[in-house]
């Protein structure tokens, strides 16, 4: 006899292995699409309280490319292995599955039903068109080249390289290239349009857009999410993202080198980013980047205008903290940050959505791209620089090392003061949900 839904939800163990299967699914989804370990492990441990599973029953390891899944019975343990094949960032995946989890506790739906609804997540395209995604990496580079202090031409100059060098990555990804190989030609694209632009003398700050064309290849969520697994002892996942985040950076480096070479540009190491009016067009350049970096991450559009909002509070903060106050620029980073990070642990009950929506890309803006591939463009070029450059690289490189870490803990800052808190909260949710599902079914 086929066992009711009553059961399967009520009876931890049965269909165990369909049950395990559904877990994994989740797991996979989450970090397909730009989850961080430990959120990870929460949505594993969500999916086993509403299939009726104990937490003290399951337990998992969670690497970047495999998650495994253990259950135990009492008289069996079952294990099971998952890969996760790609890595890409998208917001508006990892929103659904957090809806989706809490209506399946709420209205006790059956395993089939909870299975079609993620197929559907796999099936759901982003909301942007290949044309405006695009055009959102193009302005989310132009808006960074604003805060380094360029005039109109450049803005625009760094807009369509950008919007160029995303083309040719879309089109290298579409085709199978080799990922590393991929980004290393958009970066390549997106720098040879600047350099060649650069010569029609249309900007009076013509290396900006040089410098600022090719940073929709920064990889802000791997970087952030590398430091919140080591943060969260989650070692393994955690070097391998950042492994993964030094193999994207490099790539992006040789690209901007073959290209510079070509156009017969020597370095942009020695370009000043001094910034423009801070409190007039920082504020104004913040939300176009934010912005711009939204629709890369397919953020849903109703959030579109509050990550905006967020950039535009970030950055604000940390020109305050730096200008005003005399802060270096990492403390004024982790502050600007950490203030997000608390900031949306309110919003995510206004907006019914994960933090990491709302904190990762109002954040990007502050990751110091041009600072790493100074660093890195510096070593590739290791035989030709003075030891004056070499070390000015290297305080680059600790620059930028320190800044990501003041942006990774400040956003982590909810989770690692309120760790506790928040998960008491959850757990006083699951249990809500569930025993009201239960007293319906008696009903």
């Amino acid at each position: 006899m086929e066992p009711t839904k009553e059961h399967v939800l009520t009876h931890p163990f049965s269909q165990i292995i369909y049950k395990m299967h559904l877990i994994l699914l989740v797991a996979r989804t989450m970090m397909e699409n730009g989850a961080d370990s430990d959120r990870t492990s929460q949505y594993i441990m969500r999916t086993a309280a509403y299939m009726g599973i104990p937490a003290e029953n399951i337990s998992c390891h969670i690497a970047y490319t495999t998650i495994m899944l253990n259950v135990k019975d009492e008289e069996r343990t079952y294990t099971r292995f998952s890969k996760c094949r790609t890595h890409r960032v998208n917001m508006l995946v990892l929103s659904a599955v957090s809806r989706m989890i809490w209506r399946a506790m709420r209205d006790a739906w059956s395993l089939e039903r909870f299975e079609r609804e993620m197929e559907k997540l796999d099936e759901r395209k982003s909301p942007y068109s290949g044309f405006l995604t695009a055009l959102g990496a193009g302005f989310a580079c132009a808006g960074s080249c604003a805060l380094f202090g360029c005039d109109l031409a450049a803005f625009f100059i760094t807009a369509l390289a950008a919007f160029l060098g995303f083309y040719m990555r879309r089109f290298c990804n579409e085709h199978g290239f080799n990922t590393y190989a991929g980004i290393a030609i958009a970066a390549f694209t997106a720098t040879l349009a600047a350099v060649l632009l650069q010569d029609l003398d249309l900007s009076a700050t013509p290396m900006l857009p040089i410098v600022a064309c090719t940073l929709f290849i920064v990889p802000g969520v791997p970087l952030i999410n590398a430091a919140n697994d080591l943060l969260n002892h989650f070692i393994t996942s955690g070097m391998t993202r950042a492994f993964d985040t030094l193999l994207i950076v490099c790539s992006t480096a040789f690209g901007m080198a073959f290209a510079l070479r070509l156009g017969h540009v020597s370095s942009f190491t020695t370009v000043s980013l001094s910034p423009g009016e801070i409190y007039l067009y920082h504020p104004l350049a913040a939300a176009i980047a934010a912005g711009g970096f939204s629709l890369i991450f397919s953020v849903p559009r109703r959030l579109l205008w509050v990550v905006s909002t967020g950039g535009v509070i970030t950055i604000l903060l940390r020109n305050i903290c730096m200008f005003e106050l005399g802060m270096s620029q990492a403390a004024g980073t982790f502050l600007a940050s950490a203030f997000v990070g608390v900031l949306a642990l309110s919003a995510i009950h206004w907006f019914h959505t994960p933090n990491i929506v709302l904190t990762i890309p109002s954040a990007i803006p502050l990751i110091p791209g041009v600072l790493l591939y100074r660093f890195f463009f510096t070593l590739l070029n290791i035989n030709e620089v003075s030891t004056d450059l070499l070390l000015a690289a290297l305080r680059n490189g600790v620059e930028a090392a320190t800044i990501i870490a003041g942006i990774a803990i400040g956003v982590a800052i909810p989770s690692i003061f309120w760790s506790r808190q928040i998960q008491r909260n959850k757990l006083a949710q699951e249990k809500k949900l569930l025993a009201s599902r239960f007293v319906d079914q008696e009903d």
